[in-house]
């Protein structure tokens, strides 16, 4: 006789960055965006009638839908809003990954990815990137149920230019090939503008990064009206009211902010540019980075030792323990301050690194 518990679900869940149980240290390991959202989301959440919240959301997040699409230059049937951009790609995988064969992506990318083929049954293969990080268009002219690309991609920080995804789009007309772009605001080149060429495309972004907005949960997709339509119906099947009332208002309010997003995106990536020179003065190969954050090692010392060593300054950065990467950092871009205290943090580190804690293998 079976157990009861051999019914339980069986996986390997996604990992997200270390959340220390403290309130004054430095988070630079979720690739959050250091400063405020919109004055004019602060607005419309402090102004919400809450009274409201006795009835349901508009199930299709209508006044939302109608802004990204404008915004976008797109119409309505084109636009799908979700619950953050990870509720969307899980419906994206739910809804276009059913054809029993093996979905296509990077070895070195967005982890939750193999998570959801998991937990939906869905095969899938890892594409090895070359030894410099770079996803190659020609791996993937292949037999596959599907492809899925995070441009720039995570936790590399690397983007890719319209030509790379056309290739691979060009080479997948029997399969949906999805562009994930959830840093594409700080330097990538989305894929929006080939969507009119390609109705297999779906495009996925995110309100998290760039417009400050990762504790509301927004996340969107932009397809043609078949793989919206196919969006839709898995929504409709699993979870009718996905985005809350204040998270309508809200993300409608950062859309109606265009000068407020370009100011803050610009900040970050003047900071970003900055860091990524100090970093290679003290001896780090960092990537062009066209994201949020930097991935960085160096030749002299571990990253798993740089990383404890800043926790005892109270600053956290991203260490992955994993094949090809386990030797880099992935670093979020602070504020000014912050990447000032990092910057300090590295430079003693370097010049005396056998302080603080070291976990350095024999």
């Amino acid at each position: 006789m079976g157990n009861w518990k051999d019914n339980l679900i069986d996986i390997a869940p996604y990992v997200a960055g270390e959340q220390p149980k403290k309130a004054d240290f430095i988070k630079l390991n979720a690739n959050e965006n250091p400063y405020p959202p919109s004055p004019k989301v602060i607005e419309a959440i402090n102004s919400f009638k809450a009274a409201g919240l006795n009835k349901y959301p508009d199930a299709d997040a209508t006044p939302l839908v109608s802004a990204v699409a404008e915004r976008a230059g797109l119409s309505e049937e084109n636009v799908f809003i979700g619950n953050g951009s990870d509720d969307v790609l899980a419906l994206c995988f739910r809804a276009f990954f059913n054809s029993g064969k093996p979905v296509l992506y990077p070895d070195i990318t967005y982890s939750f990815y193999p998570v959801w083929c998991s937990m939906l049954k869905i095969p899938y293969e890892l594409i090895p990137v070359d030894e410099d990080f770079n996803i190659r268009a020609e791996d993937y002219k292949r037999e596959n149920g599907g492809v899925i690309i995070c441009n720039p991609n995570a936790p590399t920080s690397i983007g890719r230019d319209l030509d790379f995804m056309r290739e691979i789009l060009d080479a997948n007309p029997d399969s949906v090939v999805i562009s994930d772009e959830a840093y594409v605001d700080f330097g990538g080149v989305s894929a929006l503008p080939l969507l009119k060429e390609y109705p297999n495309l779906a495009v996925v972004q995110t309100f998290s990064k760039s417009r400050s907005m990762a504790g509301m949960r927004i996340g969107c997709c932009f397809g043609g009206k078949d793989i919206i339509g196919a969006l839709r119906a898995a929504k409709d099947s699993y979870n009718s009211y996905p985005v809350d009332s204040v998270a309508i208002a809200a993300g409608c309010a950062s859309i109606a902010d265009e000068e407020y997003f370009r100011v803050t995106v610009d900040r970050i990536i003047r900071t970003r540019d900055r860091l990524t020179d100090e970093l290679r003065k003290m001896g780090f190969d960092v990537k062009d980075s066209s994201t949020n954050f930097l991935f960085a090692s160096h030749p002299k010392y571990r990253a798993a030792d740089i990383s404890a060593f800043l926790k005892t300054k109270d600053i956290y950065v991203r260490f992955f323990n994993k094949p090809r990467i386990d030797n880099h950092l992935r670093i979020t871009i602070g504020t000014d301050e912050e990447i000032d205290a990092l910057i300090g943090a590295l430079k003693e580190y370097i010049k005396n690194p056998g302080m603080g804690i070291d976990i350095r293998e024999d």
